[in-house]
């Protein structure tokens, strides 16, 4: 199972949870709507946030140079998106047995709740994964990388450097010759 697949299940999962609770709570204390829901969604981001830094910590650790890192950017906005379809889809359907779940239209779910959701789940575990990061970061040694010449390549990265094939590292030092503007 890929990383964004599981994050997304788990939070699909979680988001379907917070608004069945969301969904009694309301109904039992219905003056305190605007409180629940926050506290409810705060708790989610909270949940995003910790899982961003628990993998921030690991890859900081796993690799100690920044610029070994995985994309943790791209694996949490696929899990966002995919848990902000998966439950809206999920609670449109139960809405349709369960009356005091509070979802709009199908089109809706799939659009605007989806859209909330894969932006929060984004955003609070993009900022968990920079702490995370952060906390290793700050307590570890310096990297040293090697460099050659003007190019600044590293060895194992001259085949992802797409100025590689076309520049020498002598062809900084020499001049550029002049254009003829005679030609024809």
């Amino acid at each position: 199972m890929t990383k964004w697949l599981l994050r997304g299940l788990v939070f699909a999962a979680l988001m379907v949870i917070v608004r069945l609770i969301q969904g009694a709570m309301i109904n039992v204390w219905e003056t305190r709507a605007s409180l629940i829901s926050a506290v409810l969604v705060s708790l989610y981001a909270l949940a995003a946030f910790l899982w961003g830094v628990v993998d921030g910590r690991g890859d900081a650790r796993a690799n100690p140079d920044p610029d070994r890192r995985g994309d943790f950017a791209m694996t949490w906005l696929l899990a966002g998106l995919f848990a902000g379809i998966v439950s809206g889809a999920v609670a449109w359907f139960i809405g349709l047995f369960y009356k005091n779940l509070y979802v709009e239209g199908l089109i809706n779910e799939l659009t605007t709740f989806a859209a909330f959701t894969a932006l929060l789940t984004f955003v609070a575990a993009i900022i968990g994964v920079a702490l995370g990061r952060y906390l290793v970061d700050r307590k570890a040694p310096d990297v040293v990388v090697k460099h050659h010449g003007l190019a600044a390549i590293d060895e194992d990265r001259a085949d992802t450097d797409v100025f590689a094939a076309v520049r020498h590292p002598d062809d900084a030092t020499q001049p550029v010759p002049p254009q003829d503007q005679n030609r024809t």
